[in-house]
């Protein structure tokens, strides 16, 4: 396992006694799409921001190939071992499709944008004048731009029409079983349990 989540529990500082997660066990492997389902407020992607190292579990721990990642780190885990990509997409509005992919690592932009169907022509367009669906793809290029080998997307279809979703998760599948990465995608998408090898139900936890 690339990625493994030990008995993981958490609640809000806020919220004490609403727990959000309780003694949740999962193990990822790279090259396979994961996708996590589940109602709003059942942890998705409180539990996706712990994978990612954004947060810290009350309870258990998370794991990145067999080592706790509290030893070496969070900054570490973020920098070297995951890549994200919102539903928001995140992009530096000022900036073209080239110079965004550049900031997520040292992959070559114009190759990652090519490989995930962006077209020469829009490689040095603000990328406000690009569609949803071009500037999504434009933000999992930068995460592939990481050498990480665990890439985590919040909701990446859910501001995209039909078509366009379908074209997103068949470039997620192939990016985990061609490119051999770890794919772990929140989702409320049927089409992209469908698609995934694996699906993670999240239940939500009812108060006593």
């Amino acid at each position: 396992m690339i990625l493994e989540a030990k008995k993981v529990s958490y609640f809000y500082k806020s919220q004490k006694d609403k727990w959000i997660l309780q003694d949740v066990d999962a193990g990822f492997e790279c090259g396979k799409l994961y996708a996590i389902l589940g109602a709003s407020g059942s942890g998705k992607t409180t539990f996706l921001s712990l994978l990612a190292g954004l947060d810290v579990p009350v309870k258990g721990e998370i794991c990145y190939d067999g080592q706790p990642v509290l030893t070496k780190g969070l900054k570490e885990h973020r920098k070297h071992h995951i890549s994200l990509v919102f539903q928001s997409y995140n992009l530096i509005d000022y900036l073209n499709p080239e110079e965004n992919v550049r900031l997520g690592g040292n992959g070559e932009p114009r190759k990652l944008l090519a490989s995930i169907g962006i077209r020469e022509e829009f490689w040095r367009r603000n990328v406000m004048h690009l569609s949803g669906g071009q500037q999504q793809r434009v933000a999992i290029a930068r995460a592939l731009a990481s050498d990480a080998k665990v890439l985590l997307a919040d909701e990446p279809t859910g501001n995209l029409d039909e078509t366009t979703a379908g074209e997103v998760i068949s470039l997620l599948k192939r990016i985990a079983h061609e490119e051999g990465k770890c794919v772990i995608v929140v989702t409320h998408s049927k089409e992209m349990a469908e698609e995934a090898d694996e699906v993670i139900h999240m239940e939500t936890i009812k108060a006593p």
